[in-house]
């Protein structure tokens, strides 16, 4: 009976430590940033030079889709790096003559 006591409690002890381990795994992940890939730098900096060319510094999220050739998805990754990399200079509003479509404007420094 005590040699099964004994056998519990050590089995007690390994399983509280693989869930010690296992929340600072989770907890390291939850931390971790994401470095951005060097495909969506690359597609933030296209982004950030069509906006530079253009008169009004301002296009449509359809229109940068087209312009780089990507989905949605990988736009919304794009806009976010550029964001992230200069903050404050970069801004998203809604277009006059839908509500429902976005553009990208590049603010005055």
């Amino acid at each position: 009976m005590r040699a099964q006591v004994v056998s519990l409690e050590k089995d007690i002890d390994v399983l509280s430590d693989n869930q010690l381990i296992q929340l600072r795994l989770i907890h390291e992940l939850r931390e971790k940033k994401k470095e951005h890939g060097k495909t969506e730098t690359t597609r933030a900096e296209k982004i950030e030079r069509y906006l530079a060319a253009r008169p009004d510094h301002k296009a449509t999220f359809e229109t940068l889709r087209g312009h780089l050739g990507v989905d949605k998805f990988a736009l919304n990754d794009a806009i976010k790096t550029l964001m992230e990399a200069s903050p404050g200079r970069f801004g998203i509003t809604r277009t006059p003559g839908d509500k429902r479509k976005r553009a990208l404007i590049m603010l005055p420094r």
